[in-house]
């Protein structure tokens, strides 16, 4: 009863979208009003990630029962936003509420597409690994139609959409899928591996893979071993990391590090994944470094 409430309250106050190229001198300001719910932050940043907009500036507010964000964006050259077809693109993006996706995070799904069938992998990194992936499915009579892989700490993820060589279509035979896995399985172990490799078949309707291989590697607990690097590495190029924890209900998170694309997106995906709530943020970007709180 309490869902349907909150989704009538959504509907009463749909998302406002104001979008200005005046209040800035240098970016195009978004600014975002809505009912709050949990991830929405994150849905936000993903929407303006995945049109490779991006954020100098960001203040986030969303205390309460309501959502109030501000974001100064820039597009890869480092101009505003000036084109009337874009800037409506995102406005329609943001205020449609229902083209966000729902969080997978934990969940497995068992049926593909009609189009390719998209295989998730986890397991161990070393030299050599895509290679031997691609040729079992080779082997297998899989065509791969394309493939995001990520790697971090001796820990390897993938998402590879498939098709089936002969009919150019997703592959649904339930027992062609665990011949698949079980091959796959095989090369993902590696020697000495301490984890077993994993190989699923994903839910449909996923459009972010960046998003999806967060959640990947987030459940593989990557981030439990050692980050490797030489004993000389400038540990001054490092990520700086505080937690303060205050009388009241919250803690408070600063770090400073290199700035880079989709920096907010990264840490907004593993605050999320972690069960963590954005009450209030500011982000600022220089030419070199970010300050994030």
């Amino acid at each position: 009863m309490d869902d349907e409430y909150a989704k009538l309250i959504r509907r009463m106050n749909p998302p406002r979208v104001v979008i200005d190229n005046d209040a800035c001198e240098d970016a195009t300001v978004i600014q975002v009003d809505s009912v709050n719910k949990h991830g929405i932050l994150l849905q936000v940043v993903q929407v303006l990630t995945d049109m490779n907009l991006v954020i100098t500036k960001a203040y986030i507010s969303s205390d309460g029962g309501w959502f109030m964000d501000v974001f100064n964006v820039i597009d890869q050259d480092g101009n505003k936003i000036r084109d009337k077809k874009t800037i409506s693109y995102i406005q329609r993006r943001l205020e449609n509420n229902a083209s966000f996706a729902p969080s997978l995070r934990g969940s497995v799904g068992v049926m593909p597409s009609e189009d390719h069938t998209s295989i998730e992998l986890t397991g161990s990194d070393r030299p050599g690994l895509l290679s031997e992936v691609c040729a079992v499915l080779t082997d297998l009579r899989c065509n791969v139609v394309n493939a995001e892989i990520w790697t971090h700490n001796a820990r390897a993820a993938a998402v590879v959409h498939v098709t089936d060589d002969a009919t150019g279509h997703a592959i649904k035979d339930s027992k062609r899928l665990s011949t698949i896995k079980e091959l796959l399985c095989n090369v993902l172990q590696g020697n000495n591996d301490l984890k077993a490799a994993k190989m699923s078949v994903s839910p449909p309707g996923i459009t972010s893979w960046e998003r999806r291989l967060h959640q990947i590697m987030f459940a593989d607990r990557d981030y439990e071993r050692a980050e490797l690097g030489s004993d000389d590495e400038d540990k001054s190029s490092r990520p700086h990391v505080t937690v303060l924890n205050i009388e009241k209900d919250y803690s408070v998170i600063t770090m400073r590090s290199k700035d880079r694309p989709k920096l907010l997106f990264d840490i907004v995906c593993t605050l999320t994944d972690m069960e963590y709530v954005v009450f209030h943020g500011m982000v600022n970007t220089g030419k070199m470094e970010a300050y994030q709180v």
